[in-house]
């Protein structure tokens, strides 16, 4: 896949984060789960729960100094379906350890609004961050991986995934994945490793969203009302 293909099919990033979060991401950053353990200085056994760990419920943690925060759960995966899907002799923490150093954006706005209206989150109000594609990804390049399915779902029947699941731009087969599911879905996730510490200059809005409705946070001078989670009629 071709940088240029990258931005011209998907010009616009979504990431669904924690209600409350926002300020906290627009001051430190969009750090992945391994990136903010580092931040609130967990270490030990208390880290080890949460980073190698299958997490059924969400995590609050806290040091001083900061405002609380909260690793968000891990529900749609399990330790016995990853043992029927994970290759190259990875085990289920090698993949919570994986997943837990990278920052994921959907690449489809439809995508995103499956995972707000899910059963495990639709109760819940969330914090939504539109970001601009060409933006993240000029300053992030080296950084960027693709991803052709969820990598944090084992529902149902899950695929097989292992080391070679995060691919760079140029190794993505961009064409194969278009003829198999069409141009929107043909990449599911980008995930960038370690987190974003200057998202805020990426961002075009920020809304929380709460029973399929969203109200404005924070928007970028000059972006369109359209930027969101949702597209207004």
């Amino acid at each position: 896949m071709t940088v240029d293909e990258l931005l011209a099919t998907y010009p616009r990033l979504w990431h669904m984060a924690m209600d409350g979060s926002w300020p906290s991401i627009e001051r430190h950053g969009l750090l992945s789960t391994s990136a903010l353990l580092d931040l609130y200085g967990y270490v030990g056994k208390k880290r080890h729960a949460i980073e190698a760990e299958h997490r059924p419920v969400s995590i609050p943690i806290e040091t001083d100094g900061l405002p609380g925060a909260i690793v968000r759960d891990q529900k749609p995966m399990s330790d016995s379906a990853l043992k029927k899907c994970l290759l190259d002799g990875l085990t289920p923490e090698d993949w919570y350890r994986l997943l837990n150093k990278k920052c994921f954006f959907w690449l489809s706005r439809k995508r995103l609004q499956r995972l707000l209206g899910a059963r495990a989150y639709r109760a819940d109000p969330q914090v939504v961050l539109t970001v601009d594609t060409a933006s993240l990804f000029k300053a992030n390049e080296k950084n960027v991986l693709l991803c052709p399915y969820n990598s944090g779902s084992t529902i149902m029947n899950p695929v097989k995934r292992g080391n070679d699941t995060f691919q760079t731009t140029a190794d993505y087969d961009f064409a194969t994945w278009r003829k198999a599911r069409g141009k929107e879905q043909a990449v599911v996730e980008l995930v960038i490793t370690g987190g974003v510490p200057d998202i805020r200059n990426h961002v075009l809005a920020v809304h929380r969203v709460h029973e399929e409705k969203a109200t404005p946070l924070w928007r970028k001078p000059g972006s369109s009302e359209d930027e969101g989670p949702y597209v207004k009629t």
